[in-house]
């Protein structure tokens, strides 16, 4: 058995999580939430960890507007997700909430536009 540290982040209060695992790896329990989105949190971290990714995608009219995934992506698919990303062009049009990318690096998640781009 092996233990491992952690802090929720779930919501603000940052809990200290105790994630004990078995040999193979699976979560045997987790102390330390208080509530059970802690327990969520601490199982998924540890067996598929995941992550939103939040960057900027170059656009048509120059410069750069910022984009975030719609949802977490697998965590080891991050430099994928990033080099999809990076090959992107967004229109001079984009704004707020436009997806920029449908499927990015097949995992399913969108990339969507987060902020407007002022008039050049």
């Amino acid at each position: 058995m092996k233990e491992r540290a952690l802090t929720c982040i779930v919501c603000p209060r940052g809990c200290p999580l105790t994630v004990t695992l078995g040999e193979g790896g699976e979560v045997l329990s987790v102390t330390g939430n208080a509530c059970k989105r802690g327990v969520e949190y601490a199982t998924t971290e540890c067996t598929a960890p995941r992550r939103t990714v939040t960057t900027t995608v170059r656009c048509e009219c120059g410069g750069v507007i910022s984009v975030k995934t719609a949802s977490t992506v697998p965590k080891e698919k991050i430099f994928e997700v990033m080099a999809h990303i990076n090959r992107t062009v967004a229109p001079k049009s984009s704004k707020i909430g436009d997806v920029i990318i449908e499927d990015v690096a097949e995992t399913g998640v969108a990339v969507v536009v987060t902020a407007n781009r002022a008039n050049r």
